[in-house]
C-alpha cells in the first residue's frame, strides 16, 4: 500500500516537473524577448498607409447593465485616429435594465454615421450577443471590446498594420488596468495581467505556440470567423472557445503589445472569485471539448490543450509545493528520491517567482525594484486561485447550470 502511494506521488512529481518545466521555458522566453525590445526600443512614428488600403474595422461592444462606464468607451471610439470610412461601431444591447440603452441611444442619434445600436429581444450572455452583431457587422476585420474599455487613439492603426500579413487571422491586443489604484486587489491583479500578457503571452508568440484570446482588444477577420462558426454561445469562455477552433483550424493568433487598451480589474475578493470562477470552469470545459486537438500532433495544438487544461493543474501543483515544503523540514526517511523530486519542485516554483520578480521590476514605469515587495503576495494570491479552480471544479461535476455571470464594474479611473 506505501509503495502504491509512493508510485502514485512520483507520477504527480513527474507530471509537475514537466508543466513547471515547459512554462518557465515560456516564461523565460516572453522575459528575454521583453528585455531586448526595451533595450533597442525607439520612438516610431505610427503606422500609416493610405485610406483605400487600410482594412474596414467594425468594432462590437455587448453591453448590459454598464451605464457606469459605456459612456466612457463610446468617447474613447469616436476619437480614435482611424478614418471614418474604414470603421464602425456596433454596440449590442443585451437587456439592460439601467440607463445604458438610453446612453448608447443617444450617442447613437449624435453619430448615425459612426455608431449603431441593435437590441437582442432575449438576453443569453455576451457570446450570444456576439453572434447576433454578426449579422450587422460590414468590416474585412472584426474587433471586440468590453464595455469597460477605454481605448488608445492609434489602437486600431496599429492593428491595421499586422493584418498587412495574409497568414495572420487573428490578433490579441493587450490590455492594460485603468483602476490599479483603487485597492491593492486591483493593483495586484494589474501586475499579474501585466506579467501575462508581455512575458507569458509573449513567450508564446515568440514560439509560434498557442496564444489564447482574452475575451477583449482582439481582432479577427470576418471571413475566418465566419467560416469557424462565430462563437459558442454554451460556453463560459466563448473566447477560449474561439482560439481553440482557431487552432484546429490551423490558424493562429498574433500578440501584439503596441495594439492596447484600458479596462477594468477586478477590485474586491468577490468581484474576483464571481470572475475566475467563470474563467476556469469556462477553461476546464473547452480543454475537455477540444482535446481532439490532440490528434493533429504538432506544438501549436498540444500547447493549447496544456494551456487550456491549466486549472486543472493548481490542485496538483498545491499538492506538490506542500509535498517539497513537507519534506525539506520532515524528509521522507525511506525514498530519498522522492525527498529529491520534491525538493526540486520547490526550487522550480522558486525559479518561477524570481522569473516573475524580474518582469514585476522592469515593466513598472519607470523600472522600480521597489516592486519586488508584492513576491510575497504571490504564493497568498496563488493560494486562493486553487480554491477557485477547485470550486470551479466541483461545479463542473456537480453539473451546476452553467450561467454567464458579467463582472460588475465601477467606472473608476486611476491612470493620470
Amino acid at each position: 500500500m506505501l509503495s502504491l502511494l509512493y508510485v502514485s506521488i512520483f507520477a504527480v512529481l513527474d507530471l509537475l516537473y514537466f508543466w513547471a518545466f515547459y512554462n518557465i521555458l515560456v516564461l523565460a522566453v516572453g522575459l528575454r524577448h521583453l528585455l531586448r525590445e526595451g533595450k533597442k526600443r525607439t520612438i516610431v512614428p505610427v503606422f500609416e498607409r493610405a485610406c483605400t488600403q487600410l482594412p474596414t474595422i467594425s468594432i462590437i461592444v455587448p453591453v448590459k447593465d454598464e451605464e457606469r462606464v459605456v459612456g466612457r468607451l463610446l468617447k474613447s471610439l469616436l476619437e480614435l485616429n482611424y478614418p471614418m470610412s474604414k470603421r464602425e461601431f456596433i454596440i449590442v444591447e443585451d437587456g439592460s435594465t439601467d440607463k445604458t440603452s438610453e446612453i448608447c441611444g443617444k450617442y447613437a442619434e449624435l453619430y448615425p454615421d459612426q455608431i449603431r445600436l441593435v437590441h437582442q429581444t432575449v438576453s443569453n450572455g455576451k457570446p450570444s450577443a456576439l453572434n447576433f452583431a454578426l449579422g450587422h457587422v460590414k468590416g474585412e476585420v472584426i474587433c471586440v471590446l468590453d464595455a469597460d474599455n477605454v481605448v488608445e487613439r492609434d489602437m486600431l492603426l496599429e492593428a491595421a498594420k499586422y493584418f498587412e500579413d495574409g497568414s495572420i487571422t487573428a490578433v490579441q491586443g493587450k490590455c492594460c488596468s485603468i483602476n490599479a489604484k483603487e485597492s491593492m486587489l486591483a493593483k495586484f491583479i494589474s501586475y499579474e495581467e501585466a506579467v501575462r500578457y508581455e512575458t507569458y503571452l509573449r513567450g508564446k508568440d515568440v514560439l509560434s505556440l498557442f496564444v489564447p484570446l482574452t475575451g477583449s482588444c482582439y481582432f479577427v477577420r470576418r471571413s475566418v470567423l465566419i467560416e469557424v462558426g462565430g462563437w459558442g454561445v454554451e460556453c463560459l469562455s466563448e473566447d477560449l472557445d474561439l482560439a481553440a477552433r482557431l487552432t484546429e483550424k490551423n490558424h493562429a493568433v498574433k500578440y501584439a503589445s503596441d495594439v492596447r487598451s484600458w479596462q477594468e480589474n477586478p477590485s474586491t475578493l468577490k468581484q474576483m472569485f464571481r470572475q475566475r470562477t467563470r474563467w476556469f470552469r469556462g477553461s476546464m470545459e473547452v480543454s475537455l471539448k477540444y482535446g481532439r486537438l490532440l490528434r493533429n500532433l504538432n506544438m501549436r495544438s498540444v500547447d493549447a490543450e496544456m494551456t487550456l487544461s491549466g486549472p486543472f493543474m493548481f490542485l496538483p501543483c498545491m499538492l506538490g509545493f506542500i509535498t517539497g515544503v513537507f519534506s525539506l523540514v520532515f524528509p521522507f526517511s525511506h525514498n530519498q528520491g522522492l525527498n529529491f523530486m520534491a525538493q526540486g519542485l520547490a526550487i522550480l516554483n522558486t525559479l518561477t517567482l524570481f522569473l516573475i520578480g524580474i518582469a514585476l521590476v522592469y515593466l513598472a514605469k519607470p523600472v522600480k525594484v521597489t516592486n519586488l515587495r508584492w513576491l510575497p503576495f504571490v504564493y497568498v494570491y496563488w493560494l486562493a486561485q486553487n480554491f477557485v479552480a477547485f470550486y470551479a471544479f466541483a461545479q463542473m461535476v456537480c453539473r451546476r447550470p452553467r450561467k454567464w455571470t458579467k463582472t460588475t464594474k465601477s467606472g473608476v479611473t486611476t491612470i493620470e
